[in-house]
C-alpha cells in the first residue's frame, strides 16, 4: 500500500481556509502530497494565489478561490463553485483567524468582532454552506482551536473567547452530522512560528527573537511548534487514520498543558 492510500484521502477533495500562510499553507501542502485535491482559500488573494502558484509549480493538485469566511455571500459563491467544479467536499480544514492581544478594557468593539467573526463565525459560515456537499459521501471538518481554547491567557481576551468558542463548536457539531457519517473534530496549537504568532509581538511592543524564544519556556520539548507540526495532526484527523474519531480535540503544543 502507497503512502497516499494509506491515509484514504488521495483524489478526495479538501477545502483549507486561511491557506496562504502558516498553518493553512502547511496543511493544504501536505494534504496535497498524500494525493488530495485542495482549494486553497484566504482573503488574502495576491499571497494565497503565489502560495497556490508555488504548490503548482510541485505538480500538485491544488487551486486558490478567494474567500472572506465572515462573508455569507463570499461562502454561497465557493459553495456555487466548488459543486459545479468538484461535485464534493471531503475535507474541511476552518483554519483561518486573526488575534488581537488587548484585554477587554483595552480592545475596541471593531476588534472584538474581527476576531469573534473571522474564527468561530467563518467556521459556522462555511461549514454551513459546505456540509451539504459531504452528505453523500461523509467526510471530515477539522476546526482550529487554541491551547487558549483551552484555558485562560493575557491580553488575548478576544481570542481565547473565540477558540473555546470553536471548541464547542465542534463537539455541537459532531453530534449533529454524525448520522451523515461527517466526523467533526478541532486542532488546538500550541505556539506556532507562523505570521499570526509573529505580529503578537509587535502587538505588545517586544522583541520578536525573545518573543518566539520565550514562548518555548515551560514546554516539556523546550521548542515551538512550525506549521508542518500543526499540519500532521490536520493530517490525521482529516484521515482515514481517525475514522472512529469526532468531537473531541486535539492539543499539538509541545506539552505546553501537561
Amino acid at each position: 500500500m502507497s503512502a497516499q492510500d494509506y491515509f484514504g484521502i488521495k483524489d478526495k477533495v479538501s477545502v483549507v481556509t486561511g491557506a496562504a500562510s502558516g498553518i493553512g499553507l502547511a496543511t493544504a501542502e501536505l494534504l496535497a502530497e498524500v494525493g488530495s485535491k485542495v482549494i486553497m482559500m484566504d482573503i488574502n488573494e495576491e499571497s494565497g494565489q503565489r502560495a497556490a502558484n508555488n504548490l503548482v509549480e510541485k505538480d500538485y493538485k491544488v487551486e486558490f478561490v478567494r474567500c472572506d469566511v465572515t462573508s455569507n455571500k463570499d461562502c454561497i459563491d465557493v459553495k456555487e463553485y466548488i459543486e459545479i467544479n468538484y461535485g464534493r467536499v471531503d475535507v474541511l480544514f476552518n483554519n483561518a483567524g486573526v488575534i488581537r492581544r488587548k484585554s477587554v478594557v483595552d480592545l475596541e468593539e471593531s476588534d472584538w468582532d474581527l476576531v469573534i467573526d473571522v474564527s468561530l463565525k467563518g467556521a459556522y459560515l462555511l461549514s454551513k454552506h459546505l456540509i451539504p456537499l459531504m452528505e453523500t459521501n461523509g467526510g471530515s471538518i477539522i476546526n482550529t482551536g487554541s491551547g487558549w481554547g483551552l484555558k485562560g491567557g493575557d491580553k488575548a481576551a478576544a481570542y481565547c473567547a473565540a477558540k473555546a468558542g470553536v471548541v464547542n463548536l465542534t463537539k455541537a457539531m459532531a453530534i449533529d452530522h454524525g448520522p451523515q457519517n461527517i466526523r467533526v473534530n478541532c486542532i488546538c496549537p500550541g505556539d506556532t512560528d507562523t505570521p499570526l504568532l509573529r505580529s503578537e509581538a509587535k502587538q505588545l511592543n517586544l522583541q520578536e527573537d525573545a518573543f518566539l524564544a520565550s514562548s518555548a519556556v515551560g514546554r516539556p520539548l523546550e521548542r515551538i511548534g512550525t506549521p508542518r507540526d500543526i499540519a500532521k495532526g490536520v493530517l490525521f484527523l482529516a484521515s482515514d487514520l481517525s475514522a472512529w474519531v469526532t468531537g473531541t480535540h486535539l492539543t499539538v503544543d509541545g506539552g505546553g498543558l501537561a
